[in-house]
């Protein structure tokens, strides 16, 4: 989800929606389109928002058994501050394998975003703060909070501000959260912040099967891994909007230096729009581009994926904040992961509102 305009922060008051506590983040954007988490930064406020607080889903179609109700115990958080502030709701089982191999996508546009990304706090899905998948992500992956965003916010509303998987400065209306390059005698883990409680190597695909009404319907029919994942976990959560099939799913990514890097799903996007939903690129096995046709340097696609700041630099992308860097990807069981920083912390936490 990202950006439309070149170096733009949004600060929204507390006297025009109680934004006080959270700053726009300041992102060099070369074009009109994101170059970064794209899917929480939709172009217009008018779009459908990538995360609500209190998702209500499409019911469940007749040919989707419904759930019963979960014997696994809530997923621990990683911090005696994140404790307090989060309430994780369920957790998947580590990504079954499936015995095959998923379909490849290759030379799909990536940008960059980041754990406390602050993309325009006026829009609804502008912040990193939360994710469709973690209204307390900020929190969860560093473990520090500064505050919480105004339950009258357009962005993260009621989330806790301050995490930043980058370089941090200011409090209240001045707090920023800026990208930073990444280097690989650090294992491309944070340089100026304490190291992360969550996996630094995360990304996101237009598919939020929480939140987004149509894919919530149909996920598992198309998700893959969702009847192994039931299986895994003896539960069917078809029918569990607290419950998501995506969160945590591994990805294979070789990046323009040839580099093949590893990361975890941790939001959705990009899209313009609602497109939250686009199973045919997400999961077809055709090579389709992305349904999304903004936030993208090259006029023949839009961007399919937004990295974080290890991915980044694994990748060896051409910048921080670009939007013209081209990758190929394809989903991985968690057996099939192999070596390498990104098992270094591995997330496990479930949905948290």
């Amino acid at each position: 989800m990202k950006h439309l305009f070149t170096a733009l922060i949004a600060v929204l008051l507390l006297a025009f929606g109680g934004l006080a506590t959270i700053s726009a983040v300041q992102s060099s954007h070369n074009t009109s389109s994101w170059s970064g988490d794209r899917a929480s930064k939709t172009p217009s406020a008018s779009s459908t928002p990538k995360r609500t607080s209190t998702p209500t889903p499409t019911p469940t179609p007749s040919n989707v058994p419904a759930a019963t109700p979960s014997s696994q115990p809530a997923a621990a958080t990683p911090s005696s501050a994140a404790t307090a502030a989060s309430a994780p709701v369920a957790t998947p089982a580590p990504l079954p394998a499936t015995g095959g191999t998923y379909p490849l996508h290759t030379n799909i546009v990536s940008t960059s975003f980041w754990v406390g990304e602050i993309f325009n706090a006026s829009l609804s899905d502008g912040s990193q703060v939360c994710s469709t998948f973690n209204g307390q992500w900020a929190l969860q992956h560093t473990g520090v909070n500064l505050g919480t965003t105004p339950m009258s916010a357009s962005g993260c509303p009621g989330s806790p501000y301050g995490g930043c998987d980058g370089v941090s400065s200011g409090t209240g209306t001045s707090f920023k959260c800026v990208t930073e390059k990444r280097v690989a005698s650090n294992g491309y883990f944070p340089l100026h912040q304490p190291k992360p409680l969550q996996n630094p190597f995360y990304l996101d695909l237009p598919y939020d099967d929480v939140n987004d009404s149509v894919a919530f319907a149909e996920r598992c029919k198309v998700i893959p891994w969702a009847a192994a994942d039931n299986a895994a976990t003896g539960v069917n959560h078809c029918a569990d909007s607290n419950y998501s099939y995506m969160k945590n799913a591994w990805v294979q990514i070789t990046g323009p230096n040839g580099s093949v890097c590893y990361g975890q799903v941790e939001d959705a996007g990009p899209s313009s729009g609602s497109l939250y939903h686009d199973s045919a690129y997400v999961f077809g096995a055709n090579n389709a581009r992305p349904a999304n046709k903004q936030f993208s340097g090259d006029p023949s696609q839009g961007a399919g994926m937004d990295v974080s700041p290890a991915l980044n630099g694994c990748l060896g992308f051409a910048e921080l904040d670009g939007d013209n860097d081209h990758v190929s990807w394809r989903f991985v069981d968690r057996a099939s992961v192999p070596a390498g920083p990104w098992l270094t912390v591995v997330t496990t936490a479930g949905v948290t509102n």
